[in-house]
């Protein structure tokens, strides 16, 4: 099983937020997942990204790949 870690999309249209979850990838974006490690907020000035790195930590060390945006916002939340 190939175990990402990627955004899931919630809100309502122009009101969206997205929350990061870990998941297989054959599942859909908005599909199942196995654990919800954090959350992103664009629209607030500044973007609001709150990830529960130990978990973040856990799931890179067992084998799961991060999407590209995902390594850009922990790159972003451990620069704080």
């Amino acid at each position: 099983m190939a175990v990402v870690i990627r955004l899931k999309r919630m809100g309502t249209n122009k009101k969206m937020c997205h929350r990061i979850v870990v998941t297989d990838a054959r599942n859909p974006r908005d599909g199942r997942f196995i654990e919800e490690i954090g959350s992103y907020d664009a629209r607030k000035n500044p973007p609001l990204i709150s990830i529960k790195k130990d978990r973040a930590e856990y799931w890179m060390k067992v084998g799961a790949k991060p999407s590209d945006t995902v390594k850009s916002l922990l790159k972003r939340s451990s620069a704080k």
